[in-house]
């Protein structure tokens, strides 16, 4: 297409980031208060200002943008009100951003003044289009901008009493500036800074605009770090945008090739398509085994604080934090995350691997009872994952066979997705307490006779008429078959019989399961349950002759 042309690539044939791995979080710089901020609807007042900063302190950020004072009245009185109410922990430094102008700078510092640790945060854009289109300049007039800025800025710092002012360049929309005008500019800034290997000045090299696969902007950190004289007495930050939908791989392949500090929003809020996405990046990392830095522990509070803050919802689907992402609608799904969590419980390890999903949702406030759930495309795995977790039955395979389709048959009939207490709620009205022609009370054991076969009377009821009869078996479930077959001629076979406890300790429930084969050649499930396992045994069966009552009649 002639009205698009491509990205030029680096020549690096000798790169060397493909062959480096992640091991320690970056340092951290929440931008929400600034970049974060412009780019809202509403932008946020003081009120919801105040509780940003406060969240992005409970995390953990010791960097934090807090605003453009000299841009507006609103960001100015922020700042000051941080400063004068002693709202500023002693080991975290604000961040306030100012373009290269000498009365923004003034202003800047009359709104940093008295405050413990301050990052100057100094911009202008490089790029050869802003260059060419926006400011009509050369390359030298851009320069002076920057070095002019620099200057006031080292000056002012130096009257500055009582406060700890670092210095922070970036070469705005450096993704489409020649990478060597980019070291020639941040080479003449802190060739003003003077900055030494103990007091580092930030270099801050913005994706401001995402043109290029993340791999490309890898390269142009690499090589800007070749190019840049002052690299050991910088800190080289990362500030990408998301306008190709790959900021967050931009941002890790970019710490790869040299970055040490990333800027960034909680769920990426930013100008556009947003921001590098802090949330994520940090979980990621996690999953790596790599400590971030930053407490995700209830991410759900952090999510209701910033859609709160910024009136604006964080997706279904985004990382981590998003409703669905702990979720498994599909049967096979379900089925292997089932069977993983069973894995890790039964073995007892530490160590964290369940297929499908990368972190422990407890890790970060999330409950299992929600990563499971049913609809028209789930399995057995998912339906029965969802009872042990409502009930604390552990279905065998032909069960949770056969209930799955009962509940699929819901789905499929009403197309919505069915909720975890619906499925407990069928199981048990459909498993453990069906529509009784039968019913069962207790049962007395009796003398044995001469064949030492178990005697036992039983108490119900059938169809609406109370009973009182004797049967005789190997035990007391099987003396019930045979009761009823003598007195009801409702001759069943019992196919399937398993139990367990349901809960540690000896006074605890137990759980019965039994398959029947009913006179007519059908088979039924039934589930008792009770502290007594004989009699939970019992009441499994008569639920399994109830379900085949349902069904037919027997002479």
């Amino acid at each position: 297409m002639a009205k698009y042309s491509p990205f030029k690539p680096i020549s690096l044939p000798d790169r060397q980031w493909p062959n480096q791995t992640l091991t320690k979080a970056p340092i951290w710089c929440s931008v929400d208060l600034r970049d974060g901020n412009q780019a809202l609807i509403n932008p946020m007042g003081p009120a919801k200002k105040l509780e940003m900063f406060r969240l992005l302190l409970k995390i953990g950020f010791k960097e934090i943008e807090v605003g453009f004072p000299a841009a507006s009245e609103t960001d100015f009185s922020f700042v000051r009100e941080l400063i004068d109410k002693d709202l500023i922990p002693a080991d975290v430094t604000i961040q306030v951003l100012t373009q290269a102008r000498p009365h923004l700078i003034e202003r800047t510092f009359e709104a940093i003044q008295g405050a413990p640790n301050v990052i100057v945060h100094l911009y202008n854009s490089t790029s050869e289009l802003q260059r060419r289109v926006v400011f009509r300049a050369d390359k030298s007039d851009i320069v002076k901008l920057a070095v002019d800025g620099a200057a006031l800025i080292h000056t002012l710092a130096a009257s500055c009493a009582g406060t700890s002012v670092r210095y922070q360049y970036s070469p705005e929309s450096f993704t489409g500036t020649e990478l060597d005008f980019a070291a020639e500019i941040c080479d003449a800034v802190c060739d003003v800074w003077q900055p030494t290997k103990t007091c580092k000045t930030i270099i801050n090299l913005p994706s401001t605009v995402e043109l290029s696969t993340p791999n490309v902007y890898a390269d142009q950190i690499e090589y800007f770090c070749r190019l840049f004289k002052h690299r050991d007495q910088s800190i080289i930050s990362l500030h990408t945008h998301n306008d190709r939908g790959t900021g967050m791989a931009a941002s890790e392949l970019g710490m790869l090739a040299g970055g040490e500090r990333v800027e960034g929003t909680l769920f990426g809020n930013g100008e556009r398509t947003g921001n590098l996405d802090i949330v994520t990046m940090a979980l990621n990392l996690t999953t790596q085994g790599i400590d971030s830095g930053l407490d995700f522990s209830n991410v759900k509070e952090v999510r209701r604080v910033a859609e709160f803050c910024t009136e604006i919802k964080v997706h279904e689907r985004a990382p981590y934090a998003g409703d669905l992402v702990f979720t498994a609608f599909s049967g096979s799904h379900q089925d292997a995350i089932k069977k993983g969590f069973e894995a890790m419980r039964e073995s007892g390890q530490s160590l964290f691997e369940v297929p499908y999903l990368t972190i422990d949702p407890a890790d970060i406030g999330r409950q299992y009872d929600p990563v499971i759930r049913v609809n028209s495309q789930s399995g057995k795995g998912g339906v029965s994952f969802l009872v042990e977790s409502e009930l604390g039955f552990h279905l065998p395979r032909k069960l949770q066979v056969a209930f799955s389709k009962v509940i699929q048959q819901i789905t499929d009939e009403t197309g919505q997705e069915i909720t975890s207490a619906e499925v407990a709620s069928k199981f048990l009205s459909t498993y453990v307490h069906p529509p009784a022609l039968l019913t069962y009370s207790t049962h007395t054991p009796l003398e044995c006779n001469v064949d030492e076969q178990e005697r036992h009377r039983f108490v119900g009821t059938f169809k609406g008429v109370p009973y009182e009869l004797v049967g005789q078996g190997s035990g007391p479930l099987d003396a019930m078959v045979h009761a009823l077959t003598d007195e009801f001629r409702l001759a069943f076979d019992i196919l399937d019989y398993q139990e367990h406890a349901m809960e540690a300790g000896s006074g605890s429930a137990a759980a019965a399961y039994v398959l029947v084969k009913a006179p007519n050649g059908e088979e039924r499930f039934g589930v008792g349950q009770h502290k007594s396992i004989i009699k939970a045994s019992i009441h499994a069966f008569v639920a399994a002759v109830n379900r085949s009552l349902q069904h037919a009649e027997f002479e």
